[in-house]
């Protein structure tokens, strides 16, 4: 699972993708309608996706994430002083207890552009309350789409 957070201007959004060992995605974007820090928002993103995870009965986890902070207080390499980020730490850690085995690994920002693109996603959206909109499938394409339109060739002009 890889998680991160966007804070700005227009408002804060939480992000993680779950890989299946198949490969499979299970993309999670929330939109978080209250102030918050870099911090907390990375907080909250961590925890939607342990949420996820627990709810798809995962039991062995390894997850993700560019927040130092996040991953080493959470290893208990760092302690949390700040009195706002106690809660969070705590029940992340309770979270983390439900899983057969977990396993938490800083990573630098580029390796982890999914899980922020999914936050700042849930961050410019505008969203009613309570609404829910389904995954966004993205496909890679390597050629334009009107080189996939030819049927056959008429000649030997390109």
């Amino acid at each position: 699972m890889y998680f991160d957070d966007a804070v700005n201007v227009s408002s804060n959004g939480a992000g993680a993708v779950i890989i299946s060992l198949e490969e499979k995605q299970y993309p999670i974007s929330v939109k978080l309608h209250f102030s918050c820090t870099n911090n907390t928002a990375e907080y909250e993103s961590c925890i939607h996706g342990l949420e996820a995870a627990l709810e798809m009965k995962v039991g062995k986890l390894e997850v993700y994430g560019d927040s130092m902070l996040i991953i080493c207080q959470v290893k208990g390499e760092w302690q949390t002083r700040d009195e706002k980020l106690r809660p969070y730490q705590e029940y992340l850690s309770k979270l983390a207890e439900s899983f057969d085995e977990i396993e938490f690994t800083h990573l630098g920002r580029d390796k982890n552009q999914f899980a922020d693109a999914l936050a700042t996603l849930a961050s410019m959206a505008i969203i009613d309350c309570g609404a829910k909109i389904q995954p966004v499938s993205i496909e890679i394409r390597n050629s334009p789409s009107h080189c996939c339109s030819v049927e056959e060739e008429t000649g030997n002009d390109p």
